[in-house]
């Protein structure tokens, strides 16, 4: 359907509730978090006096559900929402598909509005390199939509619509002019003179799929000489449910251009690293954006905060991206490292000029069905 508004569909086992979301994100915007919100459609005759709630829930899994065993669990779910949506709805300001969808579907549809807590972690999986784990690692986002007598009864399948959601962060419109740079020197056990290394980026932040330029100045008022130059791209994780940190190399290259540069001479070059999720595929420990089960992965978004906050109060798992230059004197000489932070995100897609013009301009909608199979396995379960 040529320029529809795309909404999530999905029905209860029992076929008595329908839910509709126009998105699957919980989208933190740094000083807040915007909501999910959608329609819920359920016959008032089924109700009986019973109310809809919604409930969201993350689950932390720190390990494989394979390896669990006599009562061990390397899993922990955590409920962080669940409110009543109808009736008494505090839903006022509906969206633009809200109103839509209500008009269409008549009566029996209800808009709905479900926040999360500014502090609850963003979406990110951890590839477990192994192809046959059933759960993912890492945080992981359920809604579900369902009909019972009160909040504290524990949800039925038979009358409950479950959607995978993600909270994920976006780069910001802002512009910045901001080139990070460092400068590095190694001076030489009985040797005098130092080895200098001065390393900038192009900008501070860089989309997937974009190349991360650097330029290398390189001057050697020492007496050892650079036999080679390397490149890395280093993704930096923290779990902080089990205080664990680590790093992968996401792209490297090494280069002998210009080398060797010995005593008194100095280079000047530059290189581009392009940091890729398909090229780091069944490596364990890399961290990639939380995905839906239909949607391809990238690797994970740098982790922001707000202002005046520290990064390592954040929730979750911590991710961050620096450049990597190792400079190579040899077996005696050691190398000279330099390492330079950088953010990588994705745009914000609904501060596009494509993404407002077609809420602008049609009134269609294409609803993607969840009862299909896609990719050879049911969706119902996601």
């Amino acid at each position: 359907m040529v320029n529809a508004v795309k909404v999530f569909k999905k029905t209860a086992p029992n076929g008595k509730v329908t839910a509709y979301l126009n998105q699957r994100d919980f989208i933190d915007r740094i000083t807040h978090t915007s909501p999910v919100d959608g329609v819920v459609v359920v016959d008032n005759d089924y109700l009986r006096g019973r109310r809809v709630f919604a409930r969201v829930a993350v689950t932390y899994r720190y390990g494989r559900e394979e390896d669990e065993v006599m009562g061990l669990h390397f899993s922990k779910e955590m409920v962080l929402v669940n409110t009543q949506v109808y009736p008494d709805n505090s839903t006022n300001d509906l969206s633009d598909v809200q109103e839509r969808l209500i008009k269409k579907l008549g009566a029996n549809a209800h808009a709905f509005s479900v926040n999360i807590p500014e502090s609850a972690p963003c979406s990110v999986s951890l590839d477990n390199g192994d192809e046959m784990s059933s759960q993912p690692l890492g945080v992981v986002y359920d809604l579900k939509l369902y009909v019972s007598d009160g909040k504290e009864e524990r949800p039925h399948k038979r009358n409950s619509v479950s959607f995978a959601v993600r909270k994920v962060q976006y780069a910001s419109t802002e512009s910045t002019s901001r080139q990070p740079q460092t400068l590095v020197s190694k001076s030489f056990t009985l040797s005098p003179g130092k080895l200098n290394l001065e390393v900038s980026l192009d900008r501070d932040l860089y989309l997937h799929g974009q190349p991360v330029t650097t330029k290398l100045s390189i001057n050697n008022a020492s007496k050892k000489t650079v036999k080679g130059v390397k490149a890395q791209v280093v993704q930096h994780v923290e779990v902080t449910m089990t205080n664990n940190q680590f790093s992968r190399v996401v792209a490297s290259l090494e280069s002998r251009e210009g080398c060797p540069i010995t005593p008194g001479a100095s280079l000047t070059k530059s290189f581009s690293l392009t940091p890729l999720a398909s090229s780091n595929k069944r490596r364990f420990g890399i961290a990639l954006d939380g995905q839906m089960k239909d949607q391809d992965a990238n690797l994970a978004s740098s982790t922001l905060v707000a202002a005046g906050k520290n990064v390592n109060d954040a929730l979750g798992i911590i991710v961050s991206y620096s450049l990597r230059i190792k400079l190579n004197c040899g077996a005696i000489g050691g190398e000279l490292t330099a390492d330079l932070p950088f953010k990588l995100m994705h745009p914000d897609p609904s501060t596009s000029k494509v993404a407002l013009r077609k809420m602008q301009s049609t009134d269609n909608i294409e609803f993607e069905e969840f009862a299909r199979l896609r990719r050879g396995q049911s969706v119902a379960d996601e």
